[in-house]
């Protein structure tokens, strides 16, 4: 028979301060990852691509325009978009965003294009 666990199963996400926001990184497994992109009005992300990283993105709350190869949409309240391998993107907000990310694992496979904030 199981026995109860004091110890609780929850533990606190990572958080991961940006230039633009901030990541709250609530899953990072073997298999899956998934976050919660807050981007600050005015600010973007870095021009970018993956190698391996397939990502899908919903956008809860506000406004993005979100640059995906070589044209420019605007995203509201709702809309999603899977961005594979390749796929060249960046994310800016119109008003204060909040977007769910879930993704394969590799959170660091990003290679920057252009970035406002000076990282490479």
């Amino acid at each position: 028979m199981h026995e109860p666990s004091s110890a609780t199963p929850f533990v606190q996400p990572k958080i991961v301060d940006k230039p633009w926001g901030r990541e709250v990184w609530y899953a990072h497994e073997d298999r899956y990852a998934g976050k919660v992109l807050e981007v600050t009005a005015g600010h973007a992300l870095s021009l970018q691509k993956h190698e391996r990283k397939q990502e899908t993105m919903l956008l809860q709350s506000g406004r993005l325009r979100f640059h995906f190869n070589g044209a420019d949409y605007e995203m509201t309240p709702g809309q999603c978009i899977t961005v594979r391998p390749g796929d060249v993107h960046r994310m800016e907000a119109l008003e204060d965003s909040v977007l769910l990310e879930v993704s394969t694992p590799e959170l660091d496979d990003v290679i920057r294009l252009e970035d406002r904030y000076g990282r490479s």
